[in-house]
């Protein structure tokens, strides 16, 4: 006689693992170990337990969600409250909204180690897309490998099991870079932090740009490592010029947030921008275009990478296999330079 009150939820309880665990044991999923998938089987009959079909089937339908996950590192004081992040969540939910989805906002915290179970077994949604790949991507990779459908916004030339979309992120640090020394900028620093994937290629055009002028130009160049927020590149000016002096006339901040925090610790010791240090920063943010002095960035086009994200996940969703794809990226100028 079968236990009719004995749900999934318990039986997963009794095994001690996830409820999506279970589901799957019970599925006999290849994703789960053999003798995890025996013992909850083994559990099952003990308990004359099995999986109601009406209630699988219902698991199977679709949702018409899109998850957004914002892939927030554990060290970072960077939060959804960034401006750069806003707009890129504002721009895939048009895009969501029009292909006749929903989107879920969600964290890299509260959906776990567990992408798969916590948003497609679980069926919060059909499938996902991830805002940045962080430093450590094993997570993605993991969600990847378990067929999660998965779309990440990052840095396309970086090697990946999971589709990209993003900006052209090593020859916006060449045109940045190179755009501070044709301004007559000659002792520069990068601020930001390189082991984040996007940041690397920001850093490796940085680097490469100032190699290759330094031919042509007595130049210095040199990273000064900060969180990607406004305060971190604040306090981190505030240290290097009561260390060391004003010993800098150029900064490619590798965010608009960065820079921000840069011309606000200048402006507090009456250094002249762009007459004593010329800035450029990443993202082309509406508080570039309206901060004392405007902000010169790199713009990127999130209303085009939106489309992209949300078109290439829909493709992924009905059985297609899809691509990487790399964005160009524009200079703004303004008079931070």
């Amino acid at each position: 006689m079968q236990n009719n009150k004995l749900k999934l939820a318990d039986l997963a309880k009794i095994a001690g693992v996830s409820t999506s665990t279970a589901s799957r044991a019970l599925n006999n999923s290849p994703l789960i170990k053999r003798e995890t998938r025996e013992y909850i089987q083994q559990l099952a009959k003990q308990h004359n337990f099995s999986l109601n079909a009406a209630a699988s089937r219902l698991r199977a339908q679709k949702t018409n969600v899109i998850a957004v996950l914002l892939n927030l590192d554990d060290y970072t004081e960077q939060s959804v409250d960034d401006p750069f992040l806003l707009k890129v969540v504002s721009d895939i939910n048009l895009a969501v909204n029009r292909q006749g989805y929903e989107l879920l906002l969600s964290n890299s915290y509260m959906a776990g180690q567990d992408w798969h179970g916590y948003f497609i077994d679980g069926r919060r949604a059909d499938g996902l897309i991830v805002i940045g790949q962080g430093k450590q991507q094993r997570l993605i990779e993991a969600a990847a490998e378990a067929k999660t459908p998965i779309v990440v916004w990052g840095d396309p030339i970086i090697a990946s099991n999971y589709t990209v979309v993003g900006s052209d992120n090593y020859n916006g640090g060449i045109t940045a870079t190179k755009h501070l020394i044709n301004r007559g900028a000659r002792r520069l620093l990068f601020i930001g932090d390189p082991a984040h994937p996007e940041l690397s290629e920001r850093f490796r055009g940085f680097n490469e740009c100032c190699e290759s002028l330094s031919k042509q130009h007595p130049l210095q160049w040199e990273l000064l490592k900060a969180d990607i927020t406004c305060d971190a590149a604040y306090a981190a000016i505030n240290a290097r010029i009561l260390k060391q002096g004003l010993d800098f006339d150029g900064i490619f901040a590798c965010s608009d947030m960065l820079a921000l925090g840069a011309i606000k610790a200048l402006k507090e010791r009456y250094v002249s921008i762009p007459n004593d240090v010329r800035i450029v920063g990443f993202d082309n943010i509406s508080m570039a275009d309206i901060s004392s002095p405007s902000l010169t960035t790199i713009a990127q086009d999130t209303r085009a990478a939106a489309y992209l994200l949300v078109q290439k996940l829909i493709t992924q969703l009905e059985g297609k296999k899809v691509e990487s794809e790399q964005l160009p990226i524009t200079l703004k100028q303004r008079q931070s330079s």
